[in-house]
């Protein structure tokens, strides 16, 4: 799973915009915004969660520790 910081962060290294993500996402950017500003991993749609990770992913973004302890992102650039 991801926590909000990571999706945060993921976004800004990506230079994404929340309209941005949630087209590639196909989520509506009403439960993105829901999901940002929570802390730790945001209540809401495991299915949800997932797509927005693997969106990241396919993108470069590698998901570094636990998402509630010590949370980070990094971009591999392809």
């Amino acid at each position: 799973m991801i926590s909000s910081s990571q999706i945060r962060a993921a976004r800004a290294l990506l230079g994404w915009s929340g309209e941005e993500l949630a087209a590639k996402c196909d989520v509506s950017l009403k439960t993105l915004r829901r999901y940002e500003p929570q802390e730790g991993i945001p209540t809401g749609s495991t299915a949800t969660l997932l797509r927005i990770k693997s969106v990241f992913e396919e993108a470069g973004v590698q998901f570094l520790g636990d998402p509630l302890v010590n949370p980070g992102v990094m971009l591999h650039l392809k």
